[in-house]
């Protein structure tokens, strides 16, 4: 089972991909995408370290997200990536200009074939105004265009709005 689950900023959508793994049964592997650039951002990651459970294996990996699926994803095991768009972020702000078609070909190429349930999380952006700058809305097409496409790949699709989770595509296992 692959699960997708999308909304804004403080939705409540890491906190329902958290329990997910966990009513799993699963051991669980957590990827964490974030990089601590700024006081602001550090709090947040250690907000998402204190929630969770101790017992969860931690990786920390910004950008080679299909290669890191590859090497953990296993049967019997739950893999939950925390978040795609701050993924997004570092691939679109990377020296390498080139990376981020690689990396997405890559991630979208690997998910179908992975043993281990997963769970993505990412920030639903494109229900506002389009922003002014030209990365920003390169962002925006970007993280539309990667939902678009990990929708059709995954089992499950859920949209989180003030906590409230709305399932937009029903699993089926």
């Amino acid at each position: 089972m692959k699960t997708l689950i999308l909304g804004g900023v403080r939705s409540g959508k890491s906190r329902l991909a958290e329990r997910l793994a966990s009513e799993s049964g699963l051991p669980v592997t957590y990827v964490a995408t974030a990089t601590a650039q700024d006081e602001e951002m550090r709090r947040r990651i250690e907000l998402h370290r204190v929630h969770r459970p101790g017992s969860w294996k931690v990786i920390e990996e910004p950008q080679r997200l299909a290669m890191t699926l590859t090497d953990t994803a296993v049967a019997g095991h739950c893999v939950l990536v925390d978040c795609l768009t701050l993924w997004l972020t570092n691939l679109l702000t990377a020296e390498d200009a080139t990376r981020f078609e690689r990396e997405r070909a890559a991630l979208l190429a690997v998910l179908p074939t992975l043993a281990s349930r997963i769970i993505l999380v990412s920030n639903e952006t494109n229900m506002g105004v389009t922003p002014l700058g030209k990365l920003s809305r390169r962002y925006c097409d970007e993280a539309g265009r990667l939902h678009q496409e990990l929708a059709q790949v995954c089992d499950q699709v859920i949209l989180t709005v003030a906590g409230l989770p709305h399932v937009l595509k029903p699993g089926s296992r």
